[in-house]
């Protein structure tokens, strides 16, 4: 008997792999997370907070599939780079409350990294947060050098918009790091370099005008390490 369903379930996994895996439309309204997670998906991460400033409480999730598929993943840029992997997919939803409903306003099926995609430090994923009705989506990887990402994402414009980000990278022996903030609405960047044990005082800091045409959204912006802010600058 044991021995059967280990055969069945080897061979679902198989066909989950060997089919073209197409991600599921999310419920556009449910009440609880439970109810408006899709079949064979389950919330790995998610958080209640207002993100559209009427003093009700929201609500972001992260979904993953339950079997590892085939994926193709942009690197280095959103179209050209291309690399097949087999991983869980994600997806990450946004609702705003409304009634006794929350009521989808984004489904995003490329930005949050897969479990896979953090190096020798495993999963990548870190909590979600909720500030300031601004959303930030963070992660953190790497082996001898590490790096820490964050995302910070506003909805206006019936959008939703990229404001701040950060990019810190240090070594895990010799303490060099290199953090790179950026501020999209002031259109700055402070870009701070010298090593983890030395206080900021101690620490190059410099601030640059950052040239941005138009706020990144969820739509122009592929995932992390995929935009090309400038020359071999990757965010």
């Amino acid at each position: 008997m044991k021995y059967r369903l280990f055969l069945f379930l080897l061979l679902c996994a198989t066909a989950v792999k060997a089919q073209t895996f197409k991600y599921p439309v999310l419920n556009p309204q449910g009440k609880t997370i439970k109810s408006l997670a899709p079949a064979q998906w389950k919330a790995v991460d998610s958080i209640y907070g207002d993100l559209n400033n009427d003093k009700i409480e929201d609500l972001a999730v992260i979904y993953e599939f339950y079997a590892a598929v085939k994926e193709n993943r942009a690197y280095g840029d959103n179209t050209t780079e291309l690399i097949t992997e087999i991983q869980k997919p994600r997806i990450l939803a946004i609702y705003f409350k409304s009634g006794r409903n929350y009521r989808l306003s984004t489904q995003n099926n490329n930005f949050i990294l897969r479990s896979e995609e953090g190096g020798l430090m495993g999963d990548p994923l870190r909590p979600l947060k909720i500030d300031s009705n601004r959303l930030t989506l963070s992660f953190e990887g790497g082996g001898n050098w590490r790096w820490k990402l964050s995302y910070t994402f506003r909805h206006q414009n019936n959008d939703w918009q990229l404001t701040k980000a950060n990019n810190f990278a240090y070594h895990n022996s010799s303490g060099e790091m290199n953090d790179k903030q950026y501020d999209f609405l002031n259109k700055k960047r402070v870009v701070i370099s010298g090593t983890i044990e030395n206080k900021n005082a101690n620490n190059e800091k410099i601030e640059q005008p950052l040239s941005v045409k138009a706020l990144r959204t969820f739509a122009s912006f592929k995932k992390p390490w995929t935009w090309e802010i400038g020359p071999d600058e990757y965010l």
